[in-house]
């Protein structure tokens, strides 16, 4: 009941420490990497992209597309949830789930490419609470209007 070990230090460290190391580290400086900036849509056109950009990786989602559709997932979530409790079972709360669970993955990574940074901090979510603060922050955040190459070229000419 005394003093903390050196593996209490240890796991404070990990869970404390390494999400610090990769949220204050800025993303790259200069051109978006990623691609042109993503437009602002609406409810039914962020759905439509979130399905029709179903396991694609690569690119930038706005905002709006990915706040609309998550909005949509918990829709649906709690109405599975209510069919789950109507039926007495959770089977089609776990269908839903596991039909979203890559385009999630792929919306997430898009939009953490349009604040220019790698679709891996995702993984920052599982190192609670810095972690996961830090990846509602940016997703909050502004697009990053550094911009992609088309845009600046744009500027010069």
């Amino acid at each position: 009941m005394g003093s903390l070990s050196i593996w209490h230090w240890l796991i404070v460290l990990i869970f404390l420490g390494l999400p610090l190391l990769f949220v204050l580290r800025g993303p790259p400086a200069g051109v978006n990497r990623f691609g042109d900036t993503p437009p602002s849509m609406n409810f039914g056109e962020a759905i439509s992209s979130f399905f029709r950009n179903y396991v694609n990786f690569s690119g930038r989602a706005g905002r709006s597309e990915f706040w609309y559709s998550y909005l949509f997932i918990v829709i649906v979530a709690v109405l599975m949830a209510i069919v789950d409790v109507v039926l007495g079972n959770e089977i089609s709360s776990s269908i839903w789930n596991l039909a979203v669970l890559l385009p999630t993955l792929a919306m997430t990574a898009r939009r953490l490419h349009d604040i220019n940074r790698s679709g891996w901090y995702q993984l920052l979510a599982g190192l609670f609470p810095i972690g996961t603060i830090a990846l509602l922050v940016w997703y909050c955040k502004k697009s990053d209007e550094t911009g992609s190459l088309n845009e600046i070229q744009r500027v010069f000419r």
